[in-house]
């Protein structure tokens, strides 16, 4: 079943890119972005190596991803400045969010300041959902996307050239493939195991009454 989910994952996000292009890229990171959590860390390094491939530029894949990111991280930003912070502990449930992920982002937030935003655009998980505490605390909107321009521009094209660069080696040193062949079992349960605990810890904390 875990093993079914990740393919099932893989899958999806590989054939919307394939068949949208550069929309496609866009798009998936607008579904990351608005609080779905959609690996950027898949997405990116896929393009990435449709860029080897010469599909793609690697300067289009990072901008088209940068804006997918900001029409995402507007509805997020719009869900926290409009509804709050019962709005989004009520209703976050429905995208995996729960109680503890709304106080860690806020907790985040309130600790850099403005400047999270940039920050969370590189991490896994917070990048995801750091709009929402921004529009509860009223941020900006032209810091906001700044940051969030600024923040995602630059991870999307570190993971997107080592996409790139992961393909160009593939097939010209023979030490990555046999990399691959040895540990690509380790690094699948690794995937499956992430997945699962995420999914499953917050369905289990979207099941249970807020602690008081």
């Amino acid at each position: 079943m875990s093993e079914r989910i990740l393919a099932l994952l893989v899958e999806f996000v590989t054939r919307v890119i394939s068949a949208g292009g550069y929309a496609g890229i866009a798009a998936l990171m607008a579904i990351n972005s608005a609080g779905i959590p959609l690996p950027s860390e898949l997405i990116m390094p896929f393009s990435g190596y449709l860029v080897y491939l010469g599909r793609f530029n690697l300067f289009m894949v990072a901008i088209v991803g940068m804006v997918g990111c900001n029409v995402g991280s507007a509805i997020g930003y719009w869900i926290g400045f409009k509804g709050g912070q019962p709005f989004v502990e009520r209703y976050g449930k429905w995208v995996l969010m729960s109680h503890h992920d709304l106080d860690r982002m806020g907790s985040f937030f309130q600790k850099y300041g403005s400047i999270a935003v940039l920050l969370a655009r590189m991490l896994p998980v917070v990048q995801t959902f750091i709009s929402i505490p921004a529009g509860i605390a009223r941020m900006p909107r032209l810091r906001f996307h700044i940051y969030t321009s600024l923040g995602s521009i630059t991870w999307y094209t570190c993971l997107a050239y080592a996409g790139m660069k992961l393909g160009e080696k593939w097939h010209t040193d023979p030490r990555i493939e046999q990399v691959f062949h040895r540990f690509h079992l380790v690094v699948e349960i690794a995937l499956v195991a992430a997945i699962v605990w995420f999914v499953a810890s917050h369905l289990k904390r979207a099941r249970q009454p807020d602690a008081a």
